[in-house]
């Protein structure tokens, strides 16, 4: 017999997602060996075109920047508002963005090395945003962090997920070999966890025009996604060989492009 739910809001979507965390191999990844061509597949796609759409800002605001990298978007963000602070756990991460910043005469960030889920007020502070943008997929104490987040902002929250054509390319891969696709917790399970917490986000799905385009095959072999790390040689053999079917070469640019190969991410967002 079905067990029977009278309260939707009872639902424990925390546990939900700590366990759809458990059962990715992937979760994990070595941040200070892919942060110097990070910036480079950055520019892939219009994210920060598109985020920038969305963000609330004045020029007067302090920012907290959670699982800022090497500055993608601390960097511009920067030149927008009053002082941003960028969190990153990766040492290599924070020496690229600061040697970014002193290259382009920023003087307004400040960063912090530490794992975005240990941060607490009484360290960081109040600011008037917080922007965790793709940053947030793989924590497992969602909730704790979450509650650290909105009291640390005094204005807004903003946070980006993977929506849910972000790896299409990436699963048709695995099927390809046979492997099961094992997926991050989606943005619904966010929103169920903040409404649980008395927090009722906007949502929205960012907008992105341009599909990602590569060089050759290598460059959309290395692309940051299929996780090299994780494939054996048989594998890398088999990536390349999907890879040469599905991409097709822009006649105007000679770069290799898939329409399903397009960056998709969900916006949740929120006033104090």
């Amino acid at each position: 017999m079905k067990q029977c739910i009278e309260n939707p809001n009872e639902v424990k979507w925390t546990e939900f997602w700590q366990e759809k965390l458990k059962n990715k191999e992937d979760k994990g990844k070595d941040w200070d060996k892919a942060a110097e061509g990070f910036q480079k597949r950055a520019k892939k796609d219009d994210y920060q075109e598109s985020l920038f759409s969305k963000l609330i800002l004045n020029e007067n605001d302090t920012v907290l920047d959670l699982g800022c990298g090497e500055g993608s978007i601390t960097l511009p963000l920067a030149k927008k508002v009053k002082k941003v602070t960028g969190v990153d756990s990766s040492p290599k991460m924070l020496e690229l963005l600061n040697k970014r910043a002193q290259e382009e005469n920023i003087n307004n960030v400040e960063t912090v090395l530490k794992p975005l889920e240990e941060i607490t007020f009484e360290e960081i502070g109040s600011h008037d945003v917080v922007l965790a943008s793709r940053s947030l997929n793989g924590i497992i104490p969602i909730e704790e962090t979450l509650k650290t987040i909105d009291r640390i902002a005094n204005k807004y929250v903003f946070i980006t997920l993977f929506g849910p054509e972000n790896w299409k390319i990436e699963e048709e891969f695995n099927e390809y070999i046979g492997k099961e696709n094992k997926h991050f917790p989606s943005h619904n399970y966010l929103f169920n966890i903040l409404f649980n917490m008395g927090i009722y986000a906007n949502v929205e799905r960012l907008d992105f025009k341009s599909y990602r385009n590569y060089n050759s095959i290598e460059e959309a072999m290395d692309n940051g996604k299929f996780r090299l790390d994780l494939l054996n040689e048989s594998e890398k053999e088999k990536l390349k060989e999907y890879l040469e079917k599905i991409l097709t070469k822009n006649p105007e640019t000679g770069k290799l492009y898939n329409k399903k190969d397009k960056a998709d991410w969900v916006l949740l967002w929120w006033v104090k």
